[in-house]
């Protein structure tokens, strides 16, 4: 049940990361800022961020059929990876927004949304680290029911 659960909320999760890259791409400057580090500045294409950031949303996002096909049998590990690939789309809607930010003519404080960025990186580790935890408990409660 907590598989379909996830599995809705990750649909939902895709289709809003895509609204964020198609959003991000309309606004970008014709060349992007990717890193800067003093006088020292690299610039890409739009496109090819566009499609840098398409490739790696579609082959993380493609992981959860490639699991979901591998762990028919263990619906809690499929519920566990839909919300690992749920926080990655956090993550990556909000790092589409700061590249966003960086790259518009505005002035803008960037250590005003420090706790977002490393809120979202904060929740895909806790997500990642809590998989034993997650199977400990339940191969507990299996152990007490019989």
């Amino acid at each position: 049940m907590m598989a379909k659960i996830f599995r809705a909320v990750w649909f939902f999760s895709l289709i809003g990361v895509l609204s964020a890259l198609l959003y991000v791409y309309a606004d970008l400057p014709e060349n992007v800022i990717v890193q800067q580090e003093g006088i020292e500045t690299v610039l890409i294409s739009r496109d090819i961020f566009f499609y840098i950031v398409l490739g790696l949303l579609t082959v993380t996002n493609a992981l959860v059929y490639v699991v979901a096909s591998l762990y028919k049998h263990d619906p809690s590990f499929r519920a566990w990876f839909y919300g690992l690939i749920i926080s990655l789309n956090l993550f990556f809607v909000v790092g589409l927004f700061l590249v966003n930010a960086y790259n518009s003519d505005e002035r803008f404080d960037f250590s005003r949304i420090g706790f977002v960025i490393y809120g979202s990186v904060v929740l895909m580790v806790l997500w990642a680290v809590s998989w034993p935890a997650v199977k400990y408990f339940a191969n507990k409660n299996a152990d007490q029911s019989v």
